[in-house]
């Protein structure tokens, strides 16, 4: 069965390209995207830790271009490693070293408005990945088809929602509630990260689709991308979520 996903590293014909299926060579393997996935995570954690201590040492000033950097160009290397998957093994380093210092910026800021929150945000999406991989390996939540497509619409639904308030704040217009620390603000968070961290079980069953479709040893890194392409989504909206708890009390 072909997954959809709402991960726009994750298309329709992610394995089914470029010979993916003819098993020429060494293919793609869970454990393999595994280690890819550590690789990736260390590339983050190393730029962020730098970008964190720039903060703290030097002032916000220090990280201001940094922040940027990381952000454009960031999702740069993101779209051309979705269109050149075959690069993946290198711009899936880079992607994750930019995100990294976009990461590690953001969060120092909000650490310093709200002591401990990024911690607390770390911890928070390193336990759901964790779960979120339990119920997918013990079956208790399968990446069925009906499922995949809900999850899709409610994502794109989000995405909507924020592509609006972007374009409305170009005009000074500002959408009430939802992104406010108000009840409505705080359940809207909470069902995006919801929503988010039920796209990591869309993301495993794609990486063991292309396993066990014989996908390239180089789509290893893809999907190692790919999982890490929701990891920050997720960890972002967990840090939304809290600093509008954060603001409640």
């Amino acid at each position: 069965m072909e997954l959809k996903t709402s991960n726009p590293a994750f298309g329709g014909n992610t394995f089914t390209v470029n010979g993916v299926a003819a098993g020429y060579g060494p293919t793609m393997t869970i454990s393999g995207t595994v280690n890819k996935a550590g690789i990736l995570m260390l590339c983050v954690l190393a730029t962020a830790a730098w970008a964190w201590n720039q903060f703290f040492t030097n002032g916000p000033a220090a990280v201001g271009g940094y922040t940027m950097i990381g952000a454009f160009g960031g999702f740069i290397v993101a779209m051309v490693t979705v269109f050149k998957k075959e690069w993946s093994p290198i711009t899936a380093p880079v992607y994750a070293l930019l995100e990294g210092l976009f990461l590690g910026s953001l969060s120092a800021m909000m650490e310093l408005r709200f002591p401990g929150i990024a911690i607390e945000s770390v911890a928070l999406t390193f336990g759901t990945c964790f779960c979120m991989l339990l119920a997918y390996r013990s079956g208790l939540i399968r990446p069925t088809q009906k499922f995949a497509i809900g999850i899709v619409a409610a994502t794109g639904g989000i995405m909507l929602v924020y592509f609006a308030s972007m374009i409305l704040g170009l005009f000074h217009v500002q959408v009430p509630g939802i992104f406010g620390s108000g009840p409505i603000g705080i359940l809207f968070s909470l069902a995006v990260v919801i929503i988010a961290s039920l796209n990591l079980i869309l993301d495993f069953g794609m990486i063991e689709e292309g396993a066990d479709r014989g996908a390239p040893k180089y789509m290893e890194w893809y999907g190692a991308f790919g999982l890490m392409v929701t990891l920050v989504w997720l960890y972002l909206e967990i840090v939304r979520l809290l600093s509008k708890l954060r603001d409640r009390r």
